[in-house]
This record gives C-alpha cells, sequence and structure tokens, in this order.
C-alpha cells in the first residue's frame, strides 16, 4: 500500500469520497468551514482569536500555580477523530505552562509486555501525581473506537472495557483526581481537507499514517463506535465535553473556557473566562449536530 503522502489520500478525495464531500471542499474558500452542519461559515478572525487566547493563557498560569500549590491532580482526555485538532489544541494549552508540572502523554502501540497487562494499567503510571497537570492526547479510550473500527480488539474485550471503563473513573475522581474528558468533533469534508493539506505539505507528512487513509474509508463505522462509546461513557462522574473542531481557533479557546470555568483557582478572573460558547461546547448532544 503506498504512503499517504504518495497520493492515497488525493486518489480517495477523486475515487471515492462522497460528491456532497468533494462540493464541500471545493466550493470552500480560504477562510470558510466546509462543514454545512458547522454553526458558523468562516473561521474566526485571528486579531480576535489571538486576543482572546493570550488572555486565557495568562488565566491558565495562574491555574497552574494553584495546582502545584495546593496539591491539585488534574487529568484531561483529549480525543477525537483524525485531524480534529487534538495536537493543536493541546499545544495551545501548555505553551506557557511549565512542563515540569504539565505533562504531555501520547502512548504509541503497545509493547509486547503491556499488550499482555490490564488494559488500563499503561495508563495508571502516567496519572497525575500531587501538583502536576497531565493532558492525555489519546487514552484507553482507544479501545473503544480506534480499536474496534480496525480489529485490533475483539467484541468480547470491548465489552469487558466497557464494563470497566466506568468504575475506573469513578475511582480516580474518588481518589480527588480532577478529570475531564473531551472530545473534538470534526465533519466530514473539514478532516478530509486537512488530510489533503498534509499530504501535500512535507512538513506535516509525519502527521499521516496507514490509519489515517484507511481510516477514511470507515467513516460510518467511526461514527457508529463513537456513537455507542459517548453513550456508554457519558457519566455524572465523569461526563465528556464535546467541542465541535471544524474551526480551530473557535475549538482551542472553547476548550480552555471548558476547562478553566470549572476550577476554582487563585486568581481566576469568572468573567474574563466567560462561557464557552454553546454552539462549539457541550454535551454528547452537541456530538450529534455533527
Amino acid at each position: 500500500m503506498p504512503l499517504p503522502f504518495d497520493g492515497a489520500i488525493s486518489a480517495f478525495y477523486d475515487d471515492d469520497a462522497p460528491k456532497d464531500v468533494r462540493k464541500a471542499i471545493k466550493d470552500a474558500g480560504k477562510k470558510d468551514i466546509p462543514n454545512p452542519s458547522y454553526p458558523y461559515d468562516t473561521a474566526w478572525d485571528k486579531g480576535a482569536y489571538e486576543d482572546d487566547i493570550a488572555a486565557l493563557q495568562i488565566q491558565l498560569v495562574k491555574m497552574q500555580t494553584w495546582a502545584k500549590e495546593t496539591g491539585q491532580r488534574i487529568a484531561i482526555v483529549f480525543e477525537g477523530r483524525d485531524a480534529a485538532g487534538k495536537g493543536g489544541t493541546i499545544k495551545r494549552f501548555r505553551e506557557n505552562l511549565n512542563p515540569r508540572n504539565t505533562k504531555v502523554v501520547a502512548l504509541s502501540k503497545p509493547s509486547d509486555t503491556e499488550a499482555g497487562q490490564w488494559y488500563f494499567q499503561r495508563y495508571i503510571q502516567h496519572l497525575p501525581t500531587a501538583g502536576e497537570i497531565v493532558l492525555f492526547d489519546r487514552s484507553w479510550y482507544n479501545r473503544g473506537v480506534v480499536e474496534h473500527v480496525f480489529g485490533f480488539c475483539d467484541d468480547a474485550a470491548r465489552e469487558k472495557w466497557f464494563e470497566q471503563v466506568q468504575p475506573f473513573e469513578k475511582m480516580l475522581v474518588d481518589e480527588g483526581i480532577t478529570l475531564f474528558k473531551i472530545w473534538l468533533n470534526v465533519g466530514r469534508a473539514t478532516q478530509l481537507q486537512r488530510f489533503l493539506k498534509r499530504e501535500k505539505d512535507p512538513l506535516k507528512q509525519w502527521k499521516l499514517s496507514w490509519i489515517d487513509v484507511e481510516g477514511l474509508k470507515k467513516w460510518d463505522f467511526y461514527t457508529s463506535a463513537i456513537d455507542e462509546t459517548l453513550e456508554r461513557t457519558h457519566t455524572e462522574a465523569a461526563p465528556w465535553t464535546i467541542v465541535r473542531s471544524d474551526d480551530k481557533k473557535r475549538a482551542r479557546v472553547g476548550v480552555i473556557r471548558a476547562v478553566l470555568s470549572q476550577l476554582d483557582y487563585t486568581g481566576k478572573d469568572a468573567k474574563l473566562i466567560g462561557a464557552p460558547d454553546p454552539k462549539v461546547v457541550g454535551g454528547p448532544d452537541l456530538w450529534q449536530a455533527g
């Protein structure tokens, strides 16, 4: 199979992408959002975005200082389809924070030893200690979606995971860990548009893998797996926050606002933080909106 940057994504666009998806991408201008169900037609103004995110960065630094001084343990799970903007959002979240206290965990394929462990075991060792913030770039939710879609686990293993994930997360919360679960949702045309740009950019081709190419063909299977996962894991103890990420700027600010608004840290400026845009940030019902 050819590598993604050898033209496999362009070939999918030409030969296999639904006509409405191709049309949305073709008709979109430079700042247009190609997802017709997204609540905004164009990307957020860069100047307004930079003003907002700069102010929120100061609040993040205050939050980190408070977390360190008071021994808070904060874990933030970032999930979503490929090209939904997880990496960029995490980068903006932590870019001005002390890396000694704010860590990113992006685990690769399990080793033979890890594959023989209890599924949650390799994630547990990365949970935050006192004063730490840990950002998971994908997490134990791989089993609910990616592993299921690609046949990396059987139905029995996935069902066992569903039985265990709620009590596992409740244990984390009962232990005193503040757990945020963020699902970045992106439309099909937006995702394909981003893949096409990566394919053409030699500085971004490293972001592509065979899973990205094959995943383009499994959009509906992904949708079904995500539907079930969100429905079965959205709980009072560990709810999901859905962020529509067709506009990366709105998504990044929305995630930061969603997290900061739920933490009572020293020096918090609640008026500045405000409430996340309900058209972009919400509960699982926002996932259904596409």
